[in-house]
C-alpha cells in the first residue's frame, strides 16, 4: 500500500460502500468524499486498480479488462437500485487534470434527467448545491439501461 493512500484502504473502502465489488484487479466503490453533501447525486463511485497506479496511462491490460467488467458490474448495480437516466465516467490524471489522490481511479456516477443540471456533463458541474433533485432518491427513468449492450 502506498503511504496514505485512501485508493489503497480496501477496508475503508468496503466499510463505507453502499456498493462494492471486487475482482483480482481492481475494486467499485459508491464511496463519496466527505466534502459532498448527501443528496447531492447518490450512487457516485470509483473503480481503482488494487495495485497502486498512478494514471490508467499505467494500467496494464489486465488492469483495464477488470476496470470494463467492475464497470458493467457497478451500472447494472446502480440501474437497479436508483434506475438511471444516464452516467458520467470520468478520469482525472494529474493535479493538472484534477486529480486530487495520486491513486488512479474512475468516477462512475449516475444521471438523471430532473437534475438542475441534466446535459451539463462533468463533475464540476454536478457536485455543486445547484444540482440537487427534487427528490435525490428517487428512481430516474432507467434510460441508461441500454448502455452497453452490443
Amino acid at each position: 500500500m502506498a503511504d496514505a493512500c485512501v485508493f489503497c484502504d480496501r477496508e475503508l473502502l468496503r466499510s463505507e460502500a453502499e456498493v462494492y465489488l471486487e475482482n483480482e484487479h481492481c475494486v467499485y466503490a459508491s464511496t463519496r468524499d466527505a466534502r459532498d453533501p448527501p443528496d447531492i447525486l447518490p450512487g457516485c463511485g470509483v473503480i481503482v486498480p488494487i495495485e497502486h497506479r498512478g494514471s490508467p496511462f499505467d494500467f496494464t491490460a489486465e488492469q483495464w479488462a477488470a476496470t470494463h467488467e467492475l464497470l458493467l458490474q457497478a451500472k447494472a448495480a446502480w440501474d437497479e437500485r436508483l434506475a438511471p437516466d444516464g452516467y458520467t465516467l470520468i478520469w482525472n490524471c494529474t493535479p493538472a487534470g484534477g486529480q486530487e489522490t495520486p491513486h488512479a481511479h474512475l468516477h462512475v456516477i449516475p444521471r438523471f434527467d430532473d437534475e438542475p443540471l441534466s446535459g451539463a456533463g462533468g463533475r464540476s458541474a454536478i457536485k455543486v448545491p445547484e444540482n440537487r433533485r427534487p427528490d435525490p432518491f428517487a428512481p430516474g427513468h432507467g434510460r441508461a439501461r441500454s448502455l452497453g449492450r452490443s
